[in-house]
């Protein structure tokens, strides 16, 4: 897991040859003026997904893990938590191909970090993340899913 300023995240280039597209997308688009949606940038090995999510607490968030793809979070509207684990402290669940997604029930995160509009949050496939812990009742967000 990686947080950092937006400004920052050219220096994470080297760990991942899509992660300078993501800057590059970043810095020709405005994620506060772009609509919900899936935005293709290089067909299934980067896309960015922008939705409003509504309120999660530390009570009701799911842990999650991805195996073929990381997730760069950024919040736009309001900060968000995350609750974190990694993925070998996590139990035996269910992986599902198609949304390349496990989902861990119950289980709760070891830590919780949170970020603001301006941060990024990168989640590697090691790492289990419990996302959209707000104080609002909903956040926009932009999620880019990048080929791990």
């Amino acid at each position: 897991m990686i947080i950092d300023t937006i400004e920052n995240l050219g220096k994470y280039t080297t760990l991942n040859p899509l992660f300078a597209d993501v800057v590059e997308f970043l810095k020709n688009n405005d994620l506060h003026t772009m609509e919900e949606g899936k935005c293709t940038i290089k067909g299934n090995d980067l896309f960015v997904n922008v939705q409003v999510a509504k309120q999660r607490t530390t009570d009701t968030a799911i842990i999650e893990t991805h195996i073929n793809m990381i997730d760069v979070q950024i919040p736009i509207t309001c900060a968000e938590t995350f609750g974190y684990s990694p993925l070998c402290d996590l139990p035996e669940f269910e992986y599902n191909a198609e949304k390349d997604i496990t989902k861990y029930g119950d289980t709760k995160p070891q830590t919780y970090v949170t970020i603001n509009p301006g941060q990024f949050v990168i989640f590697f496939p090691q790492d289990g993340h419990a996302p959209c812990i707000i104080e609002k009742s909903e956040i926009k967000k932009a999620i880019f899913k990048v080929k791990a």
